[in-house]
């Protein structure tokens, strides 16, 4: 078997079609058709049927899916065990990480730190993105973990498994000048105050909205933001009021030059590891839930 041909048809099975598949491994698609044309031929089944514009497995196509799963997921850990073994006592251990655009950068740092103080040297490589386009690049292998405020589920065939780490009531922080202009106690001076809304691909996002119309509150939406940090830059300069983690919100205040105004229990982050790993091996990783479960949500 050409395993070329077995790697083109199971990403573009994680892809769901040949021109996103096409985009990730930078190739054509009928490129892509070719090659898996002559996988089909080898094993003798069909593994795609056509469905409207897009591409479906067949029943063949699922078993081969599963078996592609497994093969693929041994390589990425051979890959992963000659990098820790290069160089001998002297290796220095590449940790690739995907960061969501939403997650807070405080709080992804405070995350990622326990692995930088392994007695091992270890390398660092963080990557930002949107949740499905950092579930895509795991599957391929291309990282060892993606940090996450919501869970892997079946609406994306990747092999993959969750690790929660912890959550987090949310805080209202805002500067103080603004503040000063805010008429009456916490929630309700947010009524007709500016706002910055974190985007609708953060998890808190519905709880938030929900949570406005039960305080019967309609602040002015000045901004929506999917990067938390961009977010917290606009609070910064003072247009408008934000939520953040309440397990940074000193370290938010102290970055930013921003005050807590408020809090509210009804707002929960949670945050989740997502690798390869069912049972968690890769040092970094098992750091990096001790220290979550622990000290920073524990």
């Amino acid at each position: 078997m050409n395993f070329k041909h077995l790697y083109y048809f199971w990403v573009t099975a994680k892809a769901g079609g040949v021109v996103r598949a096409g985009e990730q491994l930078h190739t054509t698609p009928q490129t892509l058709s070719t090659q898996i044309k002559l996988l089909e031929d080898r094993l003798g089944r069909r593994l795609f049927r056509k469905s409207g514009r897009n591409l479906e497995l067949t029943d063949d196509g699922r078993v081969a899916l599963r078996y592609a799963d497994d093969i693929f997921a041994l390589g990425g850990e051979l890959e992963t065990a000659m990098r820790e073994r290069r160089g001998g006592d002297t290796a220095v251990l590449e940790f690739r990480v995907g960061i969501e655009d939403v997650l807070a950068k405080t709080v992804a740092y405070r995350l990622l730190a326990p692995a930088l103080d392994l007695p091992q040297t270890v390398r660092l490589v963080c990557v930002h993105g949107q949740f499905n386009d950092l579930m895509a690049q795991l599957a391929l292998h291309r990282m060892d973990l993606v940090l996450a405020d919501e869970p892997l589920t079946s609406r994306l065939s990747v092999k993959a498994f969750n690790h929660a780490l912890g959550s987090t009531s949310m805080s209202f922080l805002c500067t103080p000048a603004l503040r000063a202009t805010l008429q009456g106690d916490f929630p309700r001076c947010l009524d007709g105050a500016a706002m910055l809304l974190p985007g609708g691909s953060s998890s808190v996002r519905p709880q938030l909205d929900a949570w406005l119309v039960q305080e019967q509150l309609h602040p002015r939406v000045v901004a929506e933001f999917n990067d938390s940090a961009l977010m917290q830059a606009f609070g910064r300069e003072g247009r408008g009021v934000f939520i953040g983690p309440a397990v940074v919100e000193a370290e938010i205040c102290a970055q930013f030059g921003v005050e807590v105004i408020g809090h509210s229990a009804d707002l929960v982050e949670d945050f989740y590891a997502i690798s390869v790993e069912r049972r968690i091996r890769h040092p970094c990783v098992a750091a990096i839930t001790s220290a979550a479960r622990g000290s920073l949500f524990g």
